[in-house]
């Protein structure tokens, strides 16, 4: 390092910061010192100021000797990336590895420890040590406020693994993980990730125990059944979605993307479309079906690897164990090329998905048992229309309903109007439910939930309140509110649905 870059960073430490003379350590700053006889250890800035301290300590003049270890921790930091390498001698890791090319770190020692590197790998490498600096959140508490152990609201990773897994724990700060936000982490979000993790493993218990193995002549693109072509384009998009992700350091955004295809996509709709197929008699369409199955939980499993690393490997080994290599060794998921988005099919499915999804919805409005089966009328522009004709089977069974036809004309009365995607669905609920007794629970919910509103408002609206409350707190009451508020719009939508009846 050149001498005057020595004698300006000692200079400012002297300047900026004369109150660490009283401290041996400040962020990783050590500051010059002397031994007296018996090890005891004199702090100061030059050696005159240290041998005063040390006769006034022992009564008489002693022979001090000058700690040598006195580099600047994060000076001496900065030369890791090449002097962990060999350097100064040329080795071959340190041709190989430097310069590397991301280098991850808070926001909290871009100063202290990031400007070092790159201004010592440019004075003694002559490049910089790494192209990419990802710059990650801070971890807090639940509520955002910083890990103290005076507040008592330190969260130990180690205790959260051991309860919930390392999984669950890694999936957790990566979902979390969005640029310019810090963690707030809670317990509750990692033992949501787990029962993610739990969830992924029934689902390949299913495939397995309905014999849907890899097989290795299965081509996605030549797929046939609706459905299976359907899953074979939401995993397509869902793997592209994820790559864009990464590549562009979002790494939250990828791992919602993963969990929302696995969980919401795959566990949720194509395990239950899928069910009655391999229920059903042997013949292609239930072979096609098993091998689409298996095709796209390794898929997943592709894609999860990363976030997931654990879990994702022992699936793998157990769904083949004659498997080659394992799963961190196989090439990523390469499905963005033509041939795997199957629109028709796609359109289709959404729709049915949007249909079933909008009936269950409203069954759980109108407070509409769960055994009940209710008869359908749906409109379309030419009539009924041909994807669900095509899935009369799949709508059915998911929405519970006794029979789907045509709604010609006005709906009949005592029916909960909804307009899906653009088609009319009518649904007849006359001595289904009592539309007396239903309407008073919505009224009384509608009431409760007003009354809550109504004390958060008072509450927000006091000044003392605001003053004197930490903003976390603040931040909650706002966060209820909000909520309260979205369910006191649902309520009011059903009451306008149950006065149509």
């Amino acid at each position: 390092m050149p001498k005057q870059w020595e004698n300006t960073y000692f200079e400012w430490m002297r300047n900026i910061q004369p109150w660490c003379i009283s401290r041996q350590l400040w962020w990783g700053h050590r500051i010059p010192a002397w031994y007296g006889p018996d090890g005891s250890i004199f702090v100061a800035m030059d050696e005159a100021a240290a041998q005063e301290k040390a006769d006034a300590h022992y009564g008489e003049a002693v022979a001090l000797t000058q700690d040598s270890d006195v580099l600047d921790t994060w000076f001496s930091s900065g030369l890791w990336p090449f002097s962990t390498l060999g350097w100064p001698e040329k080795t071959e890791a340190l041709e190989t590895y430097y310069p590397n090319d991301d280098l991850i770190t808070g926001f909290d020692i871009i100063f202290f420890w990031v400007a070092r590197m790159i201004m010592l790998g440019m004075h003694f490498m002559g490049d910089v040590p790494f192209r990419t600096v990802y710059i990650h959140a801070l971890v807090r508490d639940e509520s955002g406020q910083k890990m103290s152990k005076s507040k008592g609201n330190v969260i130990d990773p180690l205790e959260l693994i051991e309860s919930y897994g390392a999984d669950a724990m890694r999936f957790t700060l990566a979902a979390m993980e969005a640029q310019g936000r810090d963690i707030k982490m809670s317990e509750s979000r990692v033992e949501g990730y787990r029962n993610f993790a739990t969830k992924l493993w029934n689902a390949a218990r299913f495939c397995e125990a309905n014999g849907c193995a890899a097989d290795a002549g299965y081509d996605p693109a030549a797929c046939t059944g609706t459905v299976n072509r359907w899953i074979v384009g939401e995993t397509a998009r869902a793997a592209a979605t994820t790559a864009r992700a990464l590549e562009a350091y979002r790494f939250n955004e990828a791992a919602n993307a993963v969990y929302q295809f696995a969980w919401g996509v795959f566990c949720d709709w194509y395990v239950e479309f899928s069910k009655p197929v391999l229920n059903g008699p042997d013949g292609a369409a239930k072979d096609e079906t098993a091998a689409t199955a298996a095709w796209v939980l390794e898929q997943i499993l592709g894609l999860l690897h990363p976030f997931m690393p654990f879990v994702t490997e022992e699936l793998w080994g157990r769904l083949d164990e004659a498997r080659a290599e394992p799963l961190i060794a196989t090439p990523w998921p390469e499905l963005d090329g033509a041939g795997l988005q199957f629109e028709q099919a796609s359109a289709e499915i959404g729709r049915v998905i949007a249909l079933v999804s909008g009936v269950r919805a409203a069954r759980a409005e109108m407070n509409v048992p769960g055994g009940a089966k209710i008869p359908l009328l749906l409109r379309g522009e030419s009539g009924f229309p041909d994807w669900a004709e095509n899935q009369r089977q799949q709508i059915t069974q998911l929405a519970r309903l006794d029979s789907m036809s045509l709604l010609d004309g006005a709906p009949p009365k005592g029916s909960v109007q909804l307009v899906i995607d653009g088609y009319s669905v009518a649904l007849p609920l006359a001595g289904v439910i009592d539309v007396a007794q239903e309407r008073a629970r919505l009224d009384k919910e509608l009431a409760r939930i007003a009354g809550e509103i109504a004390k958060i408002e008072a509450k927000l609206g006091n000044q003392k309140f605001l003053a004197k409350a930490p903003e976390h707190v603040v931040a909650e009451q706002h966060r209820r509110k909000t909520e309260a508020e979205a369910a006191h719009l649902k309520i009011s939508q059903a009451i306008t649905r149950i006065d149509a009846l």
